[in-house]
């Protein structure tokens, strides 16, 4: 059994861990796989358990600078175990493939780590194949320095461009303006999505007792380092909304909001029964497959989860630091496509959130997310079968 290592690092978010679960959950079908993890733990978060889990001491981000959070360590102390680390695991496990998440069209900021880990696999094991796992918009505007950036080290060091998209939503050449100066092989695997199930856990207990006519309202904001305005605009909302519309809200925080935050959102819900706050739930797939709305920011993840239940959604895309488009970007192609509904961050109000919300009830929900592939992480991993074999057989000719 050929063996993956599966690099990810998430600095702000957890949209890239989630999707680097799901593509390693369907890798272990056929790989013996190494999944590296760079970030801070996540409180009922389950890692996939058919994997072998490396933990890097975690680093991530804030207020655009690195940060250790309570470890003894130093960043710079952690930076320099982190590249040991990397390099030492790599002779340990002789992988056939390294995959990296983002890398390299992002996470510059690891340089430190991961240029010395692919100069070491080009040096000891010029015959494992390097692969970049990219999703659909990378984000904010390259400029022309760092697009130089991206272009050298694709063509230095990858051999393969996984793009997780579908073409008929978004191509790899509509996220990167220099596509044509890419040698490596690109290939849209169609979305990662955690695709729905019956749910096994009963209703009543993801809801509680709501009555046939209670509106069911699910609300997400991904980690919760962002989109404090959106659950503080939903819950004010609710007393506009009861004088009309009997509720119920499941509002989660995400589980890197500030502990203060939280408790502000609780302090403003108050005693109201019908607005339950959590920190995190496993089953958030679940809560938009039996919701009637999801409120939720733009994040892949989040959009992915409204595709595949086909909830009705309405998406306030709010960027990283407010200058990432990868959101506005997104969302704004599915609104013309009729599957969501979307509030500007900037006209963002408790009313206007209260109105979206009846708006969207009174309409039929869109049958357009069927078009897509949905099967990304299957379609991931039954390529990389068929690549890394076929690599194996023409060496073998040689």
């Amino acid at each position: 059994m050929k063996k993956i290592m599966f690099y990810c690092q998430y600095l702000s978010g957890m949209g890239h861990l989630v999707r680097s679960s799901e593509i390693v959950q369907s890798l272990a079908k056929y790989f013996q796989v190494y999944f590296i993890v760079g970030g801070p733990q996540i409180p009922g978060f389950e890692l996939p358990t058919q994997v072998e889990v490396i933990r890097l001491p975690a680093l991530w981000l804030e207020e655009g600078k690195f940060t250790v959070g309570s470890s003894p360590f130093t960043v710079e102390e952690v930076k320099a175990a982190r590249k040991n680390i990397l390099i030492a695991e790599c002779d340990r496990i002789q992988p056939d493939c390294l995959i990296t998440e983002f890398f390299p069209f992002g996470r510059h900021k690891l340089l430190f780590e991961l240029i010395p880990l692919v100069e070491h696999i080009k040096k000891i094991s010029p015959k494992t194949k390097i692969v970049s796992s990219l999703r659909d918009v990378i984000g904010k505007e390259s400029d022309p320095e760092e697009e130089e950036t991206i272009c050298n080290l694709m063509n230095r060091y990858f051999d393969l461009l996984l793009f997780h998209a579908d073409s008929r939503f978004q191509t790899f050449s509509d996220s990167f303006a220099r596509h044509q100066e890419i040698l490596a092989e690109v290939i849209h695997t169609g979305f990662v999505t955690q695709l729905p199930k019956f749910t096994s856990t009963p209703f009543e207990k993801l809801w509680s007792e709501v009555s046939l006519d209670t509106v069911k309202i699910v609300a997400s904001i991904g980690g919760g380092r962002i989109g404090y305005e959106v659950l503080e605009a939903l819950i004010k909302s609710s007393a506009i909304l009861s004088r009309k519309l009997p509720h119920v809200m499941k509002i989660f925080t995400g589980s890197f909001m500030p502990v203060e935050k939280v408790k502000q959102l609780k302090k403003l819900a108050g005693d109201r029964d019908n607005i339950q706050i959590e920190t995190y739930t496993p089953q958030l797939l679940e809560y938009m497959q039996t919701a009637d709305i999801s409120v939720s920011l733009g994040g892949y993840n989040t959009t992915m989860n409204i595709l595949s239940t086909g909830v009705r959604a309405i998406i306030v895309p709010i960027g990283h630091e407010h200058v990432d488009k990868e959101q506005l970007h997104r969302t704004q192609k599915l609104e013309q496509l009729g599957i969501v509904n979307s509030i500007h961050p900037q006209d963002l109000s408790p009313l206007v959130l209260s109105e979206k919300i009846g708006d969207c009830l009174s309409k039929k929900t869109s049958n357009n997310s069927r078009i897509f592939d949905l099967q990304g992480a299957d379609n991931t991993a039954n390529f990389l079968k068929m690549f890394l074999n076929s690599q194996t057989a023409a060496l073998s000719l040689v």
